[in-house]
């Protein structure tokens, strides 16, 4: 098996050397949601530009991925660049937390403050009076103007025991099978691994294909939209998000599942392997918030 060798020379700090990608990923970026803003407008070529992004980024994704790959696997990389790697993930899922923090503060401001203010519940003014008369500031709400996409305002919402309780079932089993993907690499148990890792993936894209279905019946039957209302943005905006982030570590797991395939990693050199398991634990534990906060509070 074509195991990465240990550098030998541990004192000394590798340098990357000139990358296109950079530049390359600034571009794909810049189509990806020059597009995306330009369908969400309604423009003609919106669409055709929005595809042409996301090629570019599969594009990056592919040809950086084999660059770092191929130096790891000539051993490029020692214990100082290891070390570095980490650091870097630690940032980067703690900026990720920031991210959703964010979503999830809008959400709280929207429901124990917003709503109440313009209700003028708990308080003696003239808020409702001036503004909107006979407002309810009950959750779930899509504002005062009742906007969305039915002529009446009106929309259900989905229900908790439904697919996010089989979500949730899920994305739980998927951290229990990276978790023993993970023992049985540092155990050399690759049979193991290689399974248990695989089916790591395969429920990943199970949970992003079943909410695309209830993107689908939200949409379609349900009345709740992007645009309705307060409900609707901080809904979609915080489980879109966490979806997109399901279907880009289900990839990033696929890419290591193909590695182990080819041999790749060690008991004791394997910092891809447990990057993106910190990854996939961290987008475990988020869905747990968005199940209590947004689908049954």
């Amino acid at each position: 098996m074509a195991h990465a060798p240990t550098s030998s020379d541990n004192s000394k700090y590798y340098i990357p050397h000139g990358s296109p990608w950079p530049i390359f990923g600034s571009v794909a970026l810049f189509v990806l949601m020059s597009g995306a803003a330009m369908t969400m407008e309604g423009a003609n070529n919106g669409p055709s530009l929005l595809g042409a992004g996301f090629v570019l980024i599969f594009t990056l994704l592919f040809c950086w991925f084999r660059t770092v790959i191929n130096e790891s696997e000539a051993g490029t990389y020692n214990l100082h660049v290891d070390r570095s790697f980490r650091m870097g993930m630690s940032w980067f899922i703690f900026s990720e937390v920031m991210f959703f923090a964010a979503f999830f503060g809008a959400l709280f401001y929207a429901r124990n403050f917003a709503l109440p203010w313009l209700s003028g519940a708990g308080a003696k003014h003239l808020t409702p009076e001036l503004l909107w008369r006979g407002f309810e500031g009950v959750w779930p709400s899509n504002g005062p103007l009742k906007v969305g996409p039915r002529a009446d305002g009106s929309f259900e919402t989905i229900p908790a025991l439904g697919v996010p309780a089989v979500n949730t079932l899920l994305l739980l089993t998927s951290g229990l099978t990276v978790t023993i993907a993970h023992h049985a690499l540092r155990a050399k148990n690759r049979a193991v691994l290689t399974t248990f890792l695989l089916a790591t993936v395969l429920l990943g894209f199970l949970f992003v294909f079943l909410q695309a279905r209830e993107y689908h019946e939200a949409y379609t039957e349900l009345g709740l939209q992007l645009g309705t209302g307060i409900y609707g943005s901080t809904f979609f905006m915080l489980t879109g998000f966490h979806g997109f982030h399901v279907t880009v570590g289900a990839i990033m797991l696929l890419v290591i599942w193909f590695r182990v395939l080819r041999g790749h990693f060690t008991p004791d050199r394997h910092f891809a392997f447990e990057g993106v398991a910190w990854y996939w634990h961290f987008v475990d534990v988020v869905w747990l918030g968005l199940y209590i906060f947004v689908y049954w509070l």
